[in-house]
C-alpha cells in the first residue's frame, strides 16, 4: 500500500524526511541492486563532480535537500546524488511510464503509469510537501530519491508527469531530476519551460504538462541537445522513448516494451477508446502489456501507481490508485487531499 508522508521546513529538513521514509527500502533493496552498482561505477569521476558543482551553485535549495535525503537515508551523500543522476549517467535504469493526454474544452486531463523498480514495490508513497522556500507540492515517491520526477501538481496549480527517456547523448550538466524537482517551484507553464530552455541539461525527460485555469495541454520532450514543446491538440499516448521529431534523430534506446507500448497505447486511442484508465490497465499485447506487474517484465519494471489529473479552470482534481478496478488511494483537490 502506498504510504502518506508530509516533509515540511527547511530544504535540509524536507531531504532528511524524505530519507528516513526509503531509508528501509534503501538498505534491504536498493544498495544491494545491479542497479545501484550500475550507477555506482561513476563514483569519484568528473562527470560526477562537474553535476554536483552545478546543482550546488545552481539549485543550492535542492543541493540541501539532496544532502537532507542522504542524512536521512544515513547513505553517503555522493552516492546518493549519484543514484539521483542515474538517468544522466546510465541509459538503462528501471524506470518507465505510459502516459494519455487528452485535451478537452473543460480543461486538459493527464492519466498515467507510474512504472519503475519493483524491488521498490510497497515501499513508495505519495509525499504532500510545505517548504519553507517555495510552493506546496503533492508528489509521488520513491525511496531514496528527490521528488519531481513522476507525478506532481503544486499549489499553483501545475500539473507534471514525466516518462524516462533512454537518451545516448548526455553532458555534464544539470541532472534531469534536479530539473523537474526545479519545475515544481514554478507558478505556470511558461516559467517551467523556460527553466528547462535556460539550463545546461544532461538526460532526457518527456512531460505532459497543465495548469490550472489553462487550456493548454504540453508535450515536453527534452534532453542534453534539446527542448521541444508539442501542444497536445488531439488525444495521444506517450510511453518512454522520443516521438518528437525536432529530437527524434538524436541516439537512444528504444526498448521493446517502450516501442509496443506506445503502438498499443495508439492504436487503442484510434479505436475509439474513451477512457484512459481503461487503456492504462490494458494487456491486450500479452508480452509487452500497458500495465505490468510481471515479475519477468522485459525491462524489470513494473506498474507502481496510476495517476488520474484533470486540469480544470478554478482547480485541480487528481487521484491516486494502487491497481486497475481499485478505489483510488488518494484523491486530491490541487496539492492537498481532498
Amino acid at each position: 500500500m502506498l504510504s502518506l508522508i508530509e516533509p515540511s521546513g527547511a530544504p535540509f529538513e524536507i531531504g532528511r524526511e524524505l530519507g528516513k521514509f526509503g531509508a528501509a527500502a534503501a538498505h534491504a533493496y536498493l544498495v544491494k541492486s545491479p542497479s545501484w552498482d550500475s550507477v555506482m561505477v561513476w563514483r569519484c569521476s568528473a562527470a560526477a563532480r562537474a553535476m554536483e558543482a552545478r546543482v550546488r551553485q545552481g539549485y543550492p535549495d535542492i543541493h540541501q535537500e539532496l544532502l537532507g535525503l542522504a542524512a536521512g537515508l544515513e547513505l553517503a551523500p555522493a552516492d546518493v546524488f549519484l543514484w539521483n543522476c542515474r538517468g544522466d549517467l546510465w541509459s538503462m535504469p528501471p524506470d518507465g511510464c505510459t502516459t494519455v493526454q487528452l485535451p478537452s474544452s473543460s480543461g486538459p486531463r493527464i492519466t498515467h503509469n507510474e512504472d519503475g523498480d519493483p524491488g521498490f514495490a510497497g515501499y513508495c508513497g505519495l509525499g504532500l510537501f510545505t517548504p519553507r522556500n517555495g510552493p506546496r507540492f503533492a508528489s509521488f515517491v520513491y525511496p531514496a530519491s528527490i521528488p519531481g520526477h513522476t507525478f506532481a501538481v503544486n499549489e499553483a496549480g501545475l500539473a507534471m508527469t514525466v516518462n524516462n527517456l533512454r537518451s545516448r547523448e548526455v553532458t555534464e550538466g544539470v541532472p534531469r531530476m534536479v530539473l523537474t524537482r526545479a519545475l515544481l517551484n514554478q507558478a505556470g507553464l511558461d516559467a517551467a519551460v523556460q527553466v528547462l530552455r535556460d539550463a545546461p541539461r544532461s538526460g532526457g525527460f518527456h512531460l505532459s504538462l497543465a495548469q490550472r485555469g489553462r487550456p493548454d495541454l504540453l508535450s515536453v520532450e527534452f534532453n542534453a541537445m534539446g527542448v521541444s514543446v508539442h501542444g497536445i491538440r488531439q488525444a495521444s499516448v506517450h510511453a518512454n522513448h522520443i516521438v518528437h521529431a525536432e529530437l527524434a534523430d538524436y541516439p537512444q534506446v528504444i526498448t521493446d516494451s517502450s516501442r509496443h507500448r506506445q503502438a498499443r497505447g495508439a492504436a487503442l486511442l484510434n479505436g475509439d477508446a474513451t477512457d484512459p484508465l481503461a487503456i492504462l490497465a490494458d494487456r491486450g499485447d500479452a508480452r509487452f502489456p500497458i500495465y505490468r506487474d510481471a515479475p519477468d517484465d522485459s525491462d524489470n519494471e513494473n506498474t507502481l501507481a496510476t495517476a488520474d489529473i484533470r486540469v480544470g479552470a478554478d482547480k485541480v482534481d487528481w487521484a491516486v490508485y494502487e491497481r486497475p478496478g481499485q478505489s483510488a488511494r488518494f484523491r486530491l483537490a490541487d496539492a492537498d487531499l481532498a
